[in-house]
C-alpha cells in the first residue's frame, strides 16, 4: 500500500504544482482589473482562453468569478500547503488534501452543468475539465488513505499519566 500511495502523492504533486501556478497567473485576472498585470501575463491568460475555447474565461459570469475567488482565497492556500505536506511528508497533509478535495469538487459541481448544458462547451473546454473531476477525486481519496510509511512515527513515545495516589499526604 505504500508504494500505491507514493505513487498517488507524485501524481498529487504534479497536479497541485500545475493548479498553483495556474491560479496566479491566469486565474486571478478573472478577478482583478487588466491593467493591473504585465502584457505578458494578459497575453498569457489571452492565449489560454483562445487555445481552450474557455468561455467562462472570457465572458466572465458571476457565478464563475465567485467559484474563482473561492479558489484563490480558501483553495489555493491549500494547494500551498499540500506542496509543502508532500515534500515534507506532514502527517497534516491527508487533512488538507482532504479539505481541498471536498472544496474543489463542490466548485466544479457548480461549474460542470455549467460546461455541459450550456451548449457553449467545446470538446476542447471540456477535455480540460473532465481530468480535474478525476484529480479532485484522488485528492479526496488520498485524504481517506492511511499516511504512507515514510509519513508515520515510529519513535516511540508515548504521552502516560499518573493514576497512583501521591506517596506523601500531608495531615492537619
Amino acid at each position: 500500500m505504500g508504494a500505491f500511495v507514493k505513487i498517488i502523492d507524485a501524481i498529487l504533486f504534479v497536479m497541485f504544482a500545475i493548479a498553483a501556478v495556474n491560479a496566479v497567473l491566469i486565474d486571478v485576472q478573472l478577478c482583478l482589473p487588466q491593467n493591473l498585470f504585465t502584457s505578458s501575463l494578459v497575453e498569457l491568460k489571452n492565449w489560454y482562453v483562445r487555445e481552450f475555447d474557455d468561455y467562462l474565461g472570457e465572458e466572465k459570469p458571476h457565478f464563475f468569478v465567485g467559484l474563482v475567488w473561492v479558489e484563490l482565497i480558501l483553495q489555493w492556500p491549500l494547494l500551498v500547503a499540500n506542496l509543502y505536506g508532500i515534500l515534507a511528508a506532514k502527517p497534516w497533509y491527508r487533512t488538507t488534501c482532504l479539505l481541498y478535495g471536498a472544496s474543489f469538487f463542490t466548485t466544479m459541481g457548480a461549474i460542470l452543468p455549467e460546461l455541459l448544458w450550456s451548449g457553449k462547451a467545446s470538446n476542447t473546454m471540456l477535455m480540460l475539465y473532465y481530468p480535474a473531476v478525476g484529480f479532485v477525486i484522488l485528492a479526496i481519496l488520498r485524504g481517506l488513505l492511511p499516511p504512507s510509511t515514510a509519513n508515520t512515527s515510529t519513535s516511540g513515545k508515548r504521552t502516560t499519566t499518573s493514576t497512583s495516589q501521591p506517596k506523601y499526604r500531608k495531615e492537619t
